[in-house]
């Protein structure tokens, strides 16, 4: 197994662990919001950080690194920093990995150059780019970069981008790093920033609702797009008696039945949970808990409810929470996994789950499952937790994490 010892998550529902905890289990309703800020003249529900979050000014870091992305995954580096910095006192610079999941990275500083660009007009020659545009802030890697030079390690850093299921394959590299011995240590996790790329290109696709997304109901019409962060601080020794969760098995596979729907039986899917349960050493039915993929699509809802249900049958609680932090692609597995890990701490001894929020209408063509209602407990801590993530492409990952 491999520790979980810190988390730092921002996202809709908050920029701390405290403010995430409330929206989940207090409150328990959507925060995803109404904006245009990405879709001129079409307002659309987005999982947006709020406004009054501060983001860390970049000003004196290198223009490559300058993005709105990486400044989000400083808030989140900032809360678990000081426990990042005793594991680099210990095990040395060097033995500390830095692998993160993203998909946009600084796309959206390039749509914002692109715009200064056309404001020259046609009369301009030789268009001038602003100061504050470099190519490199779009580069997948700029996030790791910058992560393992503010942290001053030189371990590997590197980025996962598939879509979906980035940051679960982010938290499973870093797994394999600690346990080939190429690491003591490993920052992981995952990163999106919201852009007019995205919100475009999967309202292109059909796949962007007009409402608050509706995973699992007859009613359901697209996704939500979100954005966010959610840093993990993984060791293979444990750190303090605080470290009560960690990352028992993984599983990942590529079913390339297309390169945006889901494979209809769901076998690549299947798979990837299976194998996850394999590495963990537990069976289905010890799972208490599973943070579902739950897009809210029509295709994506039939594909993994028809496997969930097949391996767990309509016991077991399950909940999609893409209704609190909108699907935020490359960090959406690391965010959800954020979820399991806050459920999972000491301080929830009565095994209060996240809620799956929805209309309550039951598609008679989806197997019935286990939905968790607001403010359901198990009355016990939440011993092993499964998160779902399936990407496009087929590409398929599956995370076990349990109680230390």
């Amino acid at each position: 197994m491999f520790y979980l010892s810190q988390c730092g998550i921002v996202c809709a529902s908050g920029s701390t662990q405290a403010a995430v905890k409330a929206s989940l289990f207090e409150r328990a309703e959507p925060t995803v919001r109404l904006s245009d800020a990405w879709s001129v003249g079409r307002p659309i529900p987005l999982g947006m950080i709020d406004a009054g979050t501060c983001l860390p000014s970049m000003d004196d870091r290198p223009v490559a690194l300058q993005s709105r992305n990486n400044r989000i995954a400083l808030v989140a580096l900032a809360q678990i920093r000081p426990a990042v910095d005793e594991a680099i006192a210990r095990y040395g610079a060097d033995r500390i990995g830095v692998v993160i999941g993203t998909s946009t990275t600084g796309i959206a500083e390039t749509e914002s150059a692109l715009r200064e660009i056309e404001k020259q007009g046609s009369h301009a020659q030789t268009p001038a780019w602003p100061a504050s545009f470099h190519y490199a802030q779009q580069e997948l890697g700029s996030v790791a970069q910058l992560l393992s030079v503010e942290l001053q390690t030189s371990g590997p850093a590197y980025v996962h981008s598939s879509a979906c299921s980035s940051s679960a394959k982010a938290l499973s590299s870093a797994a394999r790093l600690i346990g080939m011995g190429l690491c003591d240590a490993v920052v992981c996790g995952g990163v999106d920033t919201l852009c007019a790329l995205t919100v475009a290109g999967f309202a292109s696709l059909e796949l962007v609702s007009n409402k608050i997304c509706n995973p699992l109901s007859a009613n359901r019409d697209g996704i939500n797009i979100g954005e966010g962060a959610a840093l993990f601080l993984m060791t293979r020794e444990k750190t303090s008696e605080a470290d009560c969760v960690a990352l028992y098995g993984w599983g990942e596979s590529s079913d390339g039945y297309h390169m945006s729907a889901p494979e209809p039986e769901g076998r690549g899917a299947r798979a990837a949970i299976e194998s996850a349960l394999k590495r963990a050493g537990i069976s289905a039915a010890q799972v208490d808990y599973i943070n579902l993929h739950g897009t809210a699509t029509p295709q994506n809802d039939q594909v993994e409810a028809q496997v969930v249900h097949a391996l767990f049958g309509d016991a077991v609680a399950v909940s999609s929470t893409k209704p609190f932090t909108g699907h935020a692609l490359g960090a959406a597995s690391a965010l959800e996994a954020a979820v399991c890990w806050l459920t999972m701490q000491d301080d929830n001894p009565q095994g209060q789950l996240p809620p799956h929020c929805w209309d309550g209408a039951r598609d008679p063509a989806l197997p019935s499952l286990n939905l968790v209602t607001p403010g359901y407990r198990l009355n016990r801590p939440v011993q092993w937790a499964l998160s779902n993530s399936f990407a496009f492409g087929g590409s398929n990952a599956a995370l076990v994490l349990g109680r230390a």
